[in-house]
């Protein structure tokens, strides 16, 4: 990779993150932290306002944003190879999304990029088992209340069906057995549980901020409750 590449990729990485730490960038672009520190000046020498924060590592000023001129045939090909994964095991939600970032993105190819995008699109199939179930639509809310560290409420149908309502924190999803799941901590049981999202009735994030203030990450809850695949 040469170095204006390298600069491009390097100043994409600090506005896809809100800190990213020296170590980080050199370990991704497999070049020294010395290195790291002259093409930041680079950066900066152009005229983008790249900080740094002590601990934290370096971030865009807010407010400075480039959006990509372009994209490469194979980034384009990759995005759409992995729409028949969205399409098989993703919700209604994120198949809509992920619909609408396709079309942005084909918006900004080339002619040749597009007409090779199109021989691909017709020549593309793929096969998954007819019980995946993702006639749902709450993988978009779900991924905002964590973000957010918002509680939801739900309705929710257990194997048993058995109806209940509940009101969650939500701190992970996770994909196994063929299917998403909810892990959160349950208002109801007074513990973390793990919900199958297509056994979710109805979701309703109301904007309330958690409750709890010690919640474990995502990768703890693992170690302690390795998920049954």
């Amino acid at each position: 990779m040469n170095r204006i590449d390298r600069l491009f990729d390097i100043l994409t990485l600090l506005q896809s993150k809100k800190y990213v730490p020296a170590e980080k960038i050199a370990e991704k672009f497999k070049i020294s932290v010395r290195t790291v520190y002259r093409d930041v000046k680079a950066l900066c020498e152009q005229g983008i306002p790249v900080s740094f924060e002590q601990h934290k590592g370096y971030f865009v000023v807010q407010g400075y944003f480039l959006p990509p001129v372009s994209f490469s045939t194979d980034e384009a090909n990759a995005l759409l190879l992995m729409e028949s994964l969205v399409n098989a095991f993703g919700d209604k939600s994120i198949q809509a999304h992920y619909s609408n970032l396709l079309s942005k993105v084909k918006t900004v190819l080339r002619s040749s990029q597009k007409e090779k995008i199109e021989v691909l699109t017709e020549n593309i199939r793929s096969h998954f088992p007819g019980f995946v179930r993702n006639d749902y639509e709450y993988l978009t809310n779900i991924q905002n209340a964590i973000s957010s560290k918002n509680i939801i409420d739900i309705q929710y149908k257990n194997n048993k069906e058995e109806i209940s309502s509940r009101q969650l924190e939500p701190i992970g999803l996770l994909f196994y057995a063929l299917s998403w799941h909810l892990i959160a901590w349950c208002h109801l049981r007074k513990e973390y549980r793990d919900f199958r999202v297509s056994r979710i009735l109805s979701l309703k994030d109301n904007n309330i901020p958690f409750r709890k203030t010690d919640h474990t990450d995502l990768n703890d809850y693992l170690k302690k409750n390795p998920v049954l695949y």
